[in-house]
């Protein structure tokens, strides 16, 4: 723990600070990213970009500062009781935009909500959890097994006001896989620092400052503007004309350019995302493919052959320009101390056309690939770059390209063949990669366990070293689970992790901010001098 808090810390040594910002005038803030929010309900969609937009509206009962250390938020204390009783100690006070009072049937309501049909939050609570109202501003969290890392999550369990969802039809969440909306999809009240003002889906988001938040601001802000821009060169021009003040992504190929610009300057530094390609491997013949009555990547064979078909270094100086570090690994080296025990399987063509053969397919066979064109730096044209290196060794790839809306909407249906993923744990823990997306899928049994895993990657092996890993308090033994449940997912081919992407971002030299590793934007340290 503190090795890992070390490295991110030098992580987070890319930070500028923000000076004593309540004393500078008040100024208006716009700011870009490459999509939007997908929706203003928090509890729909585990994705960082919603999930760091909706942070400036709502909050947990914890939060994250720069370094990523815990902090007591809508919870000022908490403690264990006894191994599986945890409680937490609600701040008074407090209340929504719309002024009601937040107290602990919120809490409830919220913890509830992220566990119904349309959530994607639904792992960040331990199965079989229950939550129990103490008084109106005490709450237990009784588990069925001792929790170590219970809370780690909550600081994206965004607190709903329970009376305003009741009132507008708001208890379920929106369904963003089946494109089903409520109220709460194009309507925000939380306890944040900023309130929504306007709100116009894909074009512009006007945020004025939460005057009554429970909190000292440390922003000079009096509206924040932001615009999604899905192209890069127009993303770029607008910050050096000084048409937006901050902007995210950078393309690599512009960073020279932000910063030779006079006002302009970046912030690049490590995230603690890794990029990673997966493989339905659940269905006993895949979606999109020309090979019928089987399923290619249920071979461990084909799937190595993918993985050795991929030069990742390649991608790393001509797609990333540098600015990526190959993994093999599932989560960044940053988040766990052994990660330098596992290598890459090596970059071999020819070991990959011999696989292919021996698996049934000399000649290759062709499949889709569905990947974001708006979501992680550069990830079309990674994506691209590998339909290049697999026809290389005979299988050729159609690839599927498009927005995360529609990106996300597919890959939550488990509508997909062949795809390309990003991850962040939340927790800076090895359990949640392991719950969201190494553990086996059951959409019946389990339907929030693994929910990110679209290929269905299923070995009982690994399911028993999660669960141990979960209760587990001793930091060394826990390790060695850790180490055994990625060694067996590395020897399977259960996926191909690719790289952790570094962070890139440009701003306005008169603009002072934070950027944290793990790539969540905090508006409420935001100065414009």
């Amino acid at each position: 723990m503190r090795l890992r808090q070390a490295i991110l810390t030098a992580a987070a040594a890319a930070v500028l600070s923000v000076g004593a910002g309540t004393g500078a005038k008040a100024e208006t803030f716009r700011w870009a990213f490459q999509g939007d929010a997908q929706s203003l309900d928090p509890h729909i969609l585990n994705e960082t970009f919603t999930i760091g937009f909706h942070s400036n509206i709502y909050e947990g009962l914890i939060r994250r500062d720069e370094d990523l250390k815990i902090q007591p938020a809508l919870a000022t204390s908490w403690e264990m009781m006894e191994p599986t009783r945890w409680r937490f100690h609600l701040r008074e006070g407090v209340t929504f935009h719309n002024g009601n009072e937040f107290n602990a049937d919120d809490v409830i309501f919220s913890f509830q909500r992220i566990l119904k049909e349309g959530s994607d939050m639904g792992s960040k609570l331990a199965p079989g959890t229950e939550v129990v109202k103490v008084d109106d501003y005490t709450v237990d969290f009784i588990t069925e097994n001792p929790n170590p890392i219970l809370h780690y999550e909550w600081a994206d369990v965004f607190i709903m006001d329970k009376e305003w969802a009741e009132k507008n039809s708001a208890t379920q969440p929106s369904d963003v896989a089946k494109g089903e909306e409520n109220y709460a999809a194009f309507n925000a009240n939380g306890t944040g620092p900023f309130k929504v003002q306007s709100r116009e889906t894909d074009v512009k988001t006007v945020l004025v400052p939460n005057e009554d938040w429970w909190d000292e601001p440390k922003h000079n802000l009096t509206e924040v503007v932001f615009t999604p821009i899905s192209s890069d060169a127009t993303r770029v021009a607008a910050l050096l004309s000084g048409e937006i003040d901050m902007m995210y992504p950078v393309p690599v190929q512009d960073l020279r350019r932000v910063d030779s610009n006079a006002g302009t300057s970046t912030m690049t530094g490590p995230e603690l995302r890794t990029i990673f390609l997966g493989m339905d491997q659940m269905r006993d013949e895949l979606l999109y493919s020309n090979v019928e009555g089987e399923n290619p990547f249920k071979d461990q064979r084909v799937r190595e052959a993918f993985y050795r078909a991929i030069d990742i270094n390649a991608i790393k100086q001509k797609i990333m320009r540098g600015q990526s570090d190959p993994s093999a690994l599932m989560i960044s080296p940053f988040l766990f101390e052994r990660a330098d025990e596992f290598e890459r399987l090596a970059y071999d063509p020819d070991k990959a056309k011999e696989l292919l053969a021996e698996a049934g397919y000399p000649d290759g066979f062709q499949l889709q690939m569905d990947c974001p064109n708006n979501r992680y730096v550069n990830d079309e044209a990674i994506c691209q770059a590998v339909v290049a290196m697999l026809a290389k060794v005979g299988v050729q790839v159609d690839l599927n390209a498009q927005p995360k809306a529609q990106y996300f909407a597919k890959a939550l249906a488990y509508d997909v063949s062949f795809y390309l993923l990003g991850w962040t744990p939340s927790s800076l823990d090895s359990y949640n990669v392991l719950a969201n997306l190494i553990m086996c899928l059951d959409r019946e049994k389990t339907p929030i366990q693994a929910k990110f895993n679209y290929g269905g990657y299923c070995n009982p092996k690994v399911d028993e070293l999660a669960n141990e890993v979960l209760v587990e308090t001793d930091q060394e033994a826990r390790n060695d689970k850790i180490e055994e449940a990625f060694r067996t997912l590395h020897e399977d081919r259960g996926y191909i992790p690719l790289h952790q992407q570094y962070l890139a971002w440009g701003k306005r030299d008169n603009i002072d901010l934070v950027q944290r590793p793990d790539n969540q934007f905090m508006l409420y340290r935001v100065n414009v001098n």
